[in-house]
């Protein structure tokens, strides 16, 4: 069984900085690309990073400039650095991961549950 694991939210103040960390485990052969979403109350799910096996990345527009995703691959993990955070980073932030279960010969998307992080002063 395939699980990814979040850690890292929490309350920050307006121009504070937390780090996100993701864990795959499980029966994994390959982890393709990984990723980060947030969702704020009365929103839609938005893409907020996405960063491939080969370490290319991919911003939302709004986070540019502020945020990193970057992956250690022998940990099986993502993280997602957060910069100069402001009032409306604040939201659950999901982690997203392709991948091929051992014995499987096609990719599996993955969520995690989700960790919240405020930013409030």
């Amino acid at each position: 069984q395939v699980q990814l694991v979040e850690s890292g939210g929490d309350l920050v103040q307006p121009g504070g900085s937390l780090r996100l960390s993701c864990v795959a485990s499980g029966s994994i052969r390959i982890i393709n690309a990984m990723g980060w979403y947030r969702q704020a109350p009365g929103k839609q799910r938005e893409l907020v990073a996405r960063i491939t096996s080969g370490g290319n990345t991919n911003y939302a527009d709004s986070v540019k400039g502020r945020f990193t995703a970057s992956r250690d691959n022998a940990k099986n993990t993502v993280y997602l650095q957060m910069n100069s955070l402001k009032p409306e980073d604040t939201a659950v932030y999901y982690c997203n991961a392709d991948i091929t279960p051992h014995l499987y010969n096609y990719n599996i998307n993955y969520w995690g549950e989700g960790t919240l992080v405020t930013v409030s002063s």
